[in-house]
């Protein structure tokens, strides 16, 4: 009668996991980040968005089963100087007030290596929306799970720059976003 009952709950236990891997989790904000990249006038400039959400359902055993979707409020533009984004909120540029957020949504992942995946899926931007692909690492330590990758992203395609910005000789059009999430792990 023990043996049974311990079958069953190992049976019911592995028919969970799965299950409880695809648990939509939200990223832990306050460890994580999303920063990006460019020059301007051929000089190094580096920024950040200080606020964003993002809801992960994943699990490394069957990364094409991901659910993943990231928004990002663009009015939170870290520059490191207040004037330069104030120009950065404005029309010609990202245009918080007619597009205050930007979202992407993983629509495949799949797995490149040990730790190694791609998730590819719409990046909208301005009202423009664009398929990108975004190699990642996975980490799994301390009941943690990090997730760190980079892709590059062309600004012209998602309007950012319009009109005389358009010049990529002044801010270049390649735009390098780095990103780290931190996501509790599934127990």
């Amino acid at each position: 009668m023990i043996a049974r009952c311990l079958a069953a709950s190992a049976a019911v236990l592995v028919l969970t996991l799965p299950a409880a891997a695809q648990t939509p989790q939200k990223v832990a904000v306050e460890k994580s980040h999303i920063r990006f990249a460019f020059k301007q006038m051929n000089v190094p400039v580096e920024g950040r968005f200080r606020k964003f959400d993002a809801t992960v359902a994943f699990d490394p055993r069957k990364p094409e089963a991901t659910k993943a979707e990231f928004e990002v409020d663009l009015a939170s533009i870290d520059l490191g100087n207040p004037e330069g984004e104030t120009e950065a909120r404005r029309k010609p540029w990202l245009n918080v007030e007619a597009f205050p957020k930007a979202k992407f949504v993983a629509a495949s992942v799949k797995a490149t290596g040990p730790g190694r995946y791609e998730a590819t899926g719409p990046l909208s931007i301005k009202g423009a929306s664009f398929n990108i692909t975004a190699p990642f690492t996975l980490v799994d330590a301390g009941g943690m799970r990090t997730v760190e990758g980079q892709f590059p992203l062309k600004r012209l395609q998602f309007r950012i720059g319009d009109g005389p910005w358009s010049d990529t000789e002044t801010v270049a059009d390649e735009v390098t976003v780095r990103f780290k999430f931190v996501i509790p792990s599934t127990p």
